[in-house]
């Protein structure tokens, strides 16, 4: 990527825009963000963002209501972000133009990796995923270790790529869990035992890159 991507956060709530901003600044995205859509049309053009977080309720202007704005600037992606929850609401979102839907409550790993999923759709970040010599081709479903395909099943992949995408940031076990899986109640050793497996597979060729942070869930890294 010749230059990092840029994310216009558009939320009411200043809580959830500072978070959002700072996670994913933390990524290395740059970012902008706004209260409402007052002055969208001008931070459009000025900032000229690949990707706009944006919520659906606020004050003057809705998200859903400035979707078509959105896409009359160019071509940005646009994730809703919305305590909106029913059917009717997520294909009216898709019908208006939105390339993704995030319900809150969120967690914050999953918004920066639907992120992060939009923007390699999009052709705005690198469509393979690199940590020391770990090589994750999403699109592919393969990964490579040292230059060795990983023999991996579709769990292992998942959980694989979902650690690679969040790379260097620790995911808990509840996080895993409802991403990977999609459960809301879990059995702990689930995540244990499938990354046990992922855990030898990977370590047959190089040092270890997944690392249990105690007590708060697990972190892909090249450092320990």
């Amino acid at each position: 990527m010749s230059a990092a991507a840029r994310v216009l956060v558009v939320d009411d709530d200043e809580t959830i825009r500072l978070a959002v901003s700072t996670a994913l600044r933390a990524e290395g995205f740059l970012t902008d963000a706004a209260a409402d859509g007052s002055d969208l049309a001008e931070r459009l053009a000025a900032f000229r963002p690949d990707l706009v977080v944006l919520d659906w309720m606020m004050p003057g202007p809705s998200g859903i209501r400035l979707l078509p704005l959105v896409r009359a600037a160019g071509d940005t992606a646009v994730i809703m972000l919305t305590a909106r929850d029913e059917v009717d609401d997520r294909l009216r979102g898709f019908a208006e133009g939105a390339d993704d839907y995030v319900v809150k409550p969120f967690t914050m790993a999953e918004l920066v990796a639907r992120a992060g999923a939009v923007l390699r759709r999009r052709g705005r970040l690198p469509q393979t995923i690199s940590v020391g010599d770990l090589v994750v081709d999403p699109d592919a479903t393969t990964a490579h270790r040292a230059g060795v395909a990983l023999d991996l099943t579709a769990t292992e992949f998942r959980l694989l790529h979902l650690l690679a995408d969040g790379r260097g940031r620790t995911l808990s076990k509840a996080q895993i869990l409802t991403q990977v899986w999609g459960y809301e109640d879990y059995d702990p050793n689930l995540v244990e035992v499938h990354l046990s497996a992922l855990r030898r597979k990977m370590e047959q060729h190089g040092p270890r890159l997944i690392h249990t942070v105690r007590g708060l869930g697990y972190r892909l890294s090249a450092a320990t």
